[in-house]
């Protein structure tokens, strides 16, 4: 316990939990998709669930150090590129993101209406199922994170602790404002899309630093804030998943 005493274990907790609460908006956002798809009155209890299960993994992730970096070690060569098992899970990860998201997108707007009615009924157990793998990839990063940031293991499982109880906090209120504004609900699946071709990028070893994919995330979000006020005060709404007439179907 003598990192008590140290200020710079007081300094990394701090600079960690705002890290690990930024590099978990990605995970709110995926979270927030998926439990959508529940009854509103497992919503809650959804998010609540996923963010722990993002917490737990993490936390074990952290105390197995030794078992990531053998992930880092080559498995096979395909066409001369070493494929570790770090590779795969973030192959995995990201092409399961950009097929999620892509199928969300294209249900909100072009699936029929009965279709996507019977997809609001889907298994509560079938969501957590995808949160918790989607919540291994999203994982790495923060462990990686953790690690680089500060030297003692307690340090980092408080960090990770105090930034997901910010996220359970933060959840509903950001999953409700998704929902109020389908286009926030798509720039965020879009957001999705870019995150899952970047973990696509690093899994075949092409490094795109973070802080360009969270400032195009930022702008882009910004730019729709001043869309959604231009069109609040014109009183232009927005909605998803409008059915077509038969003469616009025909055409």
């Amino acid at each position: 316990m003598e990192w008590l005493f140290d200020p710079q274990a007081w300094i990394a907790l701090a600079t960690l939990t705002a890290l690990e609460i930024v590099l978990g908006i990605d995970n709110i956002i995926f979270i927030s998709i998926l439990v959508g798809r529940l009854p509103k009155n497992e919503r809650q209890k959804g998010r609540l669930i996923g963010l722990s299960l993002a917490m737990v993994t993490r936390i074990v992730l952290l105390l197995s150090l030794t078992w990531i970096m053998q992930l880092t070690a080559p498995l096979f060569t395909v066409m001369a590129q070493e494929i570790s098992g770090r590779d795969i899970i973030l192959l995995a990860g990201g092409l399961f993101l950009i097929a999620k998201s892509t199928f969300e997108i294209h249900s909100s707007l072009e699936g029929p209406e009965d279709h996507q009615h019977k997809q609001q009924q889907v298994s509560f157990i079938g969501v957590l199922v995808q949160i918790a793998l989607i919540d291994i990839v999203f994982s790495f990063d923060s462990v990686i994170t953790a690690v680089g940031l500060a030297q003692h293991v307690q340090v980092m499982i408080i960090a990770i602790i105090i930034a997901v109880l910010v996220m359970m906090v933060a959840a509903k209120s950001i999953s409700d404002f998704v929902d109020r504004h389908p286009s926030i609900k798509m720039l965020a699946l879009s957001f999705l899309v870019l995150i899952g071709t970047t973990l696509v990028a690093e899994g075949l070893d092409f490094h795109i630093p973070k802080g360009y994919i969270y400032f195009a995330m930022a702008f882009s979000f910004g730019v729709e804030m001043l869309n959604m006020r231009r069109r609040s005060r014109q009183g232009i709404p927005v909605a998803l998943h409008r059915p077509l007439s038969k003469e616009e179907v025909e055409e």
